[in-house]
């Protein structure tokens, strides 16, 4: 049974969340403050987890006067939320560039001690899979640092995130800016002190984007793979005829994947498109020298009454048995393997499924 409740949302001025603690310095001289404000703007916003001004009771009244008159903290509540009979929650946020305003979901997946919180970095996506709901949406906007924080910060399950994936809606590589200092927030002492590995950057193999994300940041990184020949893979994804699959491997060779951090590559099984012995070793050759595991997932098709379904391409996934025929080859020959379980789908929250959809419809 799917559930929603609405939340009040905020409209939001400049922000203060995504900043660094040199830049909220920085402000707080600007604004007459002493520069130990910006050292205690950052423990408010990062450790404490401030909403409001008025929670900053080691300011002084003029500085929460100075500062409420020129900033906002960059919090903003989801304005819906969606509830899976696996427990998987959906959030829809609102998001504002200039004078316009979007849409965005994340993704809250409980699993026994882990929860994990899955991250949209852009509004839509430019990359334009034809297998991916999210593709049929086009871009839209960039996320900014705040956006993407905000997610992390606001959902009411915050402060049981043990793990972030930024695998939502678009490509992370084509927003490094903004998702280089969302980690930067999240892994440094001034910010929220999380370890690096407790947080995964997907990436189709956009890469200019990819090269600087894995040399800017030390998480983890998925590959979205989906096939190992150059025309099949093209044919799904059009970043290939741009930045080859080829390429991609060239470019992670050059980097170490055995000591802490991890190399993954996702790959979705199409029944007769991808999951043959073909490609199964054509898969294992390709990925031959790279520490490194596989991840299987199941295809998941936009329903009939989604606007999606006019424009995604209609596969089928791979049956459960066939998916652990391939799972059990390339483990057997020497490529850690795993299939991802689905979560949410009824939802529309499992993998390639976001679409911003609310009450029924998407925005």
């Amino acid at each position: 049974m799917v559930e929603e409740r609405k939340f009040n949302s905020i409209i939001r001025m400049d922000t203060l969340l995504g900043k660094t603690k040199d830049e909220l310095t920085q402000l707080a001289v600007g604004l007459g403050l002493p520069r130990f404000a910006g050292k205690q703007l950052a423990e408010w916003i990062y450790t404490k987890r401030a909403t409001a001004f008025s929670q900053m009771t080691n300011l002084s009244a003029t500085a929460r006067s100075l500062l409420a008159g020129n900033y906002a903290i960059g919090r903003k509540e989801p304005i819906a939320e969606a509830i899976s009979a696996d427990g998987t929650k959906k959030y829809l946020f609102e998001v504002q560039n200039e004078d316009k305003k979007w849409y965005i979901e994340s993704v809250y997946i409980p699993d026994n001690d882990r929860a994990t919180l899955c991250v949209s970095t852009q509004a839509g996506c430019k990359m334009g899979c034809r297998f991916c709901m999210t593709g049929t949406l086009g871009f839209q906007t960039q996320l900014t640092a705040t956006d993407i924080l905000n997610q992390i910060f606001s959902i009411p399950d915050a402060d049981k995130l043990t793990n972030i994936v930024f695998m939502g809606e678009g490509e992370p590589g084509d927003n490094t800016d903004n998702v280089t200092a969302a980690v930067n927030a999240l892994t440094s002492n001034w910010g929220c002190a999380w370890s690096p590995r407790r947080i995964t950057i997907s990436s189709v193999g956009f890469l200019p984007g990819l090269k600087r994300l894995i040399e800017d940041t030390e998480c983890h990184i998925a590959i979205s793979l989906h096939n190992p020949f150059h025309q099949e893979r093209e044919a799904l994804m059009p970043v290939e005829k741009i930045y080859p699959l080829s390429d991609v491997i060239e470019l992670l060779h050059q980097y170490d994947w055995q000591h802490q951090r991890r190399l993954s590559f996702e790959y979705i099984c199409f029944e007769g498109q991808n999951d043959s012995l073909r490609h199964a070793n054509a898969l294992r050759r390709l990925l031959s020298g790279l520490s490194c595991r596989v991840n299987l997932i199941k295809y998941h098709t936009a329903p009939a009454d989604n606007i999606a379904a006019e424009k995604q391409v209609r596969l089928k996934s791979s049956s459960t048995s066939q998916m652990e025929w391939m799972r059990d080859y390339l483990s057997n020959n020497g490529i850690i393997t795993t299939i991802r379980r689905s979560r949410g789908e009824d939802i529309l929250a499992a993998c390639g499924m976001l679409v911003n959809t609310y009450e029924g419809k998407t925005s």
